[in-house]
């Protein structure tokens, strides 16, 4: 585009703030809506892998993020039982890759900072409704604004509204969620790497170092714990809660003697939609709002700034939005395609009441992951780099030699029998 465009973003999450500050630097006139009456970040922590860390790269944010997070070495998952089920390390794949553990609060704070000039956010305000052909959108009072040459919608994976975009192919939540706080990182052995350990599939915990965030010097972990959504509202009894997270990983349920149950704990429920068209109008769909998947492969973060990169790089490469929108989509849905594949498939052997299908999965899993080429496979599409069944979605040269500069010294990690 060579003209300064009117865009109006929905949300504020990852996906609409790092696409306010790339399209503002761009030259558009940039509003945001957001529903929250603050601003704030939504979550505990997550694992950035280096396909989002290479846009924080390009925004001039990476020496502050690696400031802040955790720089995580290996994926570790074993039963209750200490049956290994998982043991993936990045060097295995490329030794100048890592992934880097953050708290969403981290994230939030440094693409906010970010950005500032000719900066129009309007908190409060929940958009009920998009005319993409006008151009305008409606908040929860009546109020319409607009009209814009552009609305990104970007209200994540519970969007209202993805379907004035177009209808979607699916969109169902999943019957399963997660409660999630963060916590002092202490004497905890494990700094450089995340951990799960897991009863069949009714069961998983999860301890992941995120590190610190501005204003907070204190390095974090992120526990996760999973559980039915329909439970999710339902009174909790802590007494009952502190003994079953004991009973599958003590030494986690005592980093948590200080987090108030459950009034400590968040809340995460997760949906499966996709969309086989994400743009209708002047209107395009952004991050969870187009492409929600459960958090099986950790990849929502990644894709939401990975998304805002490339629509502002086919705003920059066409002369006409559709062109815009349409390239946009074809180049976003060939990387997410597989994660949306393997996310559907893997999350039944993870979180849900199947015991058949976790007693396979505690039994083959690891041993797949050692057979030859399996491995590397695995690491592709838990790095964020696979783009299709046995494409490659390549880094950037001089962003991986950054990386390298940065990567942390192989340490002895922990053999997993006394792991």
């Amino acid at each position: 585009m060579k003209q300064s465009l009117r865009i109006g973003i929905v949300g504020y999450g990852t996906g609409g703030q790092t696409a306010a500050l790339l399209l503002s630097r761009d030259g558009h006139r940039v509003e945001v809506f957001e529903q929250a009456p603050m601003l704030g970040p939504v979550g505990a922590g997550f694992l950035l892998q280096p396909t989002g860390m290479e846009v924080l790269w390009h925004l001039g944010l990476l020496d502050a993020a690696l400031m802040h997070g955790a720089r995580v070495q290996r994926l570790f998952g074993e039963t209750r039982d200490g049956r290994l089920v998982m043991d993936m390390r990045y060097r295995d794949l490329d030794r100048r890759l890592f992934g880097l553990g953050m708290q969403r609060g981290a994230l939030f704070a440094l693409l906010d900072a970010a950005w500032q000039e000719e900066r129009r956010i309007h908190c409060g305000r929940r958009i009920v409704a998009i005319d993409a052909e006008r151009g305008v959108v409606r908040d929860q009072e009546g109020i319409e604004h607009g009209a814009f040459d552009v609305i990104v919608v970007a209200d994540g994976a519970a969007s209202k509204l993805r379907g004035d975009v177009g209808v979607p192919e699916f969109d169902r939540p999943y019957p399963w969620g997660a409660q999630w706080c963060l916590v002092p990182r202490g004497a905890w052995l494990h700094a450089d790497e995340l951990r799960q350990r897991y009863v069949g599939a009714r069961k998983m915990a999860g301890m992941l170092p995120v590190g610190t965030r501005p204003g907070d010097d204190t390095p974090r972990v992120s526990f996760f714990w999973s559980v039915p959504a329909a439970t999710l509202d339902a009174e909790c009894d802590q007494a009952r809660w502190r003994a079953d997270v004991a009973a599958l990983w003590p030494q986690a349920a005592d980093m948590l003697r200080d987090t108030p149950v459950p009034q400590g704990l968040a809340k995460a429920r997760y949906r499966d939609a996709a969309h086989r068209r994400w743009h209708r109008g002047c209107a395009v769909l952004l991050g969870d709002a187009a492409h929600a998947m459960s958090p099986q492969l950790g990849q929502g973060a990644n894709m939401a700034l990975i998304d805002a990169m490339a629509l502002r790089d086919a705003l920059r490469a066409r002369d006409r939005l559709g062109q815009a929108f349409a390239h946009y989509q074809r180049v976003r849905r060939d990387h997410v395609a597989i994660y949306h594949f393997w996310s559907r498939w893997l999350t039944p052997l993870f979180q849900s009441d199947r015991d058949t299908l976790a007693a396979w999965r505690d039994r083959l899993f690891h041993p797949l992951t050692r057979a030859p080429g399996g491995r590397r496979q695995v690491l592709r599409v838990l790095t964020g780099t696979r783009r299709g069944w046995f494409g490659v979605l390549p880094l950037d040269p001089r962003f991986v030699d950054v990386l390298q500069a940065h990567a942390p010294e192989p340490s002895a990690l922990a053999d997993p029998a006394s792991a």
